[in-house]
């Protein structure tokens, strides 16, 4: 669930991708089973077990642990979706008796398609693809959208009855067997929507519908026109990504303290919100030889995170260069049973185009720490100054990647990376020592 103070509250501008609908399939009716089911917000721990799928046994592949969307990247957490594979979504629009809607939702699709599988795409190198497809007619809740008592913190029996009856009003125009993922979409206009309650809602117990167990579902709230990359936020939690903002005890206060712009999963409006490298790895889409463990001094080239097939990085000496994608992309130093350091390049290429400033960003893993409270933290090499205040979630960290010619020992681990090169194509020639003192 996105943070929401600055989404409302700072005047920026979200500079919103919105694009046309995308045509439906057709939908059919089958009768659907309810199961007695409470909801758990996506911040909450499954208490079903879920099954471990062998993931990879480099030597700093942290170990995943019970914490939830722990950054363990050893195994796949079997009870979320792998996006590797071609997914199917469903986007189901909600109507309430005591609301006439003010959108269409033609409109409402557009709002957050293609733009959310357009960003999937660029970060997946293309070896994901989301496929949403779009009711063309209002769903009517039996109830008013007053009576679910919509909110961020949301009771778990009054969202456990909201899905119970959306689900119900939509079955017999939707076979919910053929979609990976459900989107429930509210009339943003009515009354009781209330745009911070958009988040993942994790069952305890699956609702059962066409045959189907629906375990997670995506319910969204948002105003028309959206928060920017707010679906794609979400999504990165049906596939088990964390949420890395820091939500204020108080409600006030910064929420981009851990990674400011760097990642989607910090903030859907950051400059530069290509997910971490780290992420990429665990979704499967780094390969094992794009990956390198540093345990020993080691020179290497590295390639911009952004950087893809197709896709123009800057040289040198400015101009466009192609034919990227392939290279290493991550480099981790394992720091303690259950963290890691990691270096990767940022270039205001593919979902970075707006990025602040480029160079090696470097970033510390922790695979016990809870969704919310820090899993990554983003290391500011540059702490007495800041940048792009004008247009950064965060401005301390805008300015936190190292450098071209300029290297810098991590406090406390003593970890030294120096950036030594940037080529014609828009590689990098970085330096990394292990073990660092003085």
């Amino acid at each position: 669930m996105p943070r929401q103070r600055t989404l409302k509250g700072l005047g920026r501008s979200t500079r919103r991708g919105l694009s046309r609908a995308l045509e439906p399939p057709r939908l059919r009716s089958t009768a659907a089973v309810f199961t007695t089911m409470s909801a758990l917000a996506a911040t909450s721990l499954l208490s079903a077990p879920s099954v471990a799928e062998p993931f990879s046994t480099e030597p700093c592949a942290l170990q995943r642990t019970g914490a939830h969307h722990s950054e363990g990247v050893d195994t796949w957490n079997a009870a979320y979706p792998r996006p590797t594979r071609a997914l199917n979504a469903v986007m189901v629009f909600l109507s309430f008796p005591d609301s006439t809607p003010l959108t269409t939702p033609a409109e409402l699709t557009a709002d957050h398609f293609p733009v959310t599988s357009e960003f999937f795409r660029r970060t997946s190198y293309g070896r994901f693809t989301l496929t949403a497809h779009a009711m063309r007619q209002w769903v009517r809740m039996p109830r008013p959208s007053t009576a679910y008592r919509i909110q961020r913190d949301w009771s778990a029996s009054l969202r456990s009855l909201y899905l119970r009856d959306a689900l119900r009003a939509a079955d017999d125009q939707v076979d919910f067997s053929r979609y990976d993922i459900v989107y429930f979409v509210a009339d943003p206009d009515a009354p009781g929507v209330d745009s911070d309650a958009t988040k993942v809602v994790n069952l305890d117990a699956p609702l059962r519908a066409d045959g189907a167990d629906i375990r997670r579902v995506v319910t969204v709230f948002e105003r028309h026109p959206p928060d920017r990359l707010v679906l794609a936020h979400e999504t990165g939690h049906v596939f088990d990504l964390p949420d890395l903002y820091h939500r204020p005890a108080d409600g006030k206060g910064d929420w981009d303290t851990y990674v400011g712009d760097w990642d989607m999963m910090g903030s859907q409006f950051g400059l530069a919100p290509d997910l971490f490298g780290w992420h990429k790895w665990k979704l499967g889409w780094l390969q094992p030889r794009q990956v390198v463990c540093v345990q020993r001094p080691t020179r290497l080239t590295l390639e911009p995170l952004g950087a893809g097939p197709g896709v123009p990085v800057p040289g040198a000496a400015g101009a466009p260069a192609f034919g990227l994608g392939d290279g290493t992309k991550l480099a981790v130093v394992r720091t303690g049973p259950d963290s890691a350091l990691a270096f990767e390049v940022r270039d205001p290429v593919g979902n970075d185009s707006m990025a602040c400033r480029a160079g090696v960003l470097v970033y510390r893993v922790r695979s016990t720490t809870e969704s919310g409270r820090g899993p990554v933290e983003v290391i500011d090499a540059h702490p007495h100054t800041q940048a792009c205040w004008e247009d950064s979630v965060y401005p301390p960290l805008a300015d936190a990647p190292v450098s071209l010619g300029e290297s810098f020992t991590v406090p406390g681990d003593g970890v030294r990376v120096e950036v030594e090169d940037r080529s014609a194509s828009g590689t990098w020639t970085v330096t990394i020592t292990p073990g660092v003192t003085g």
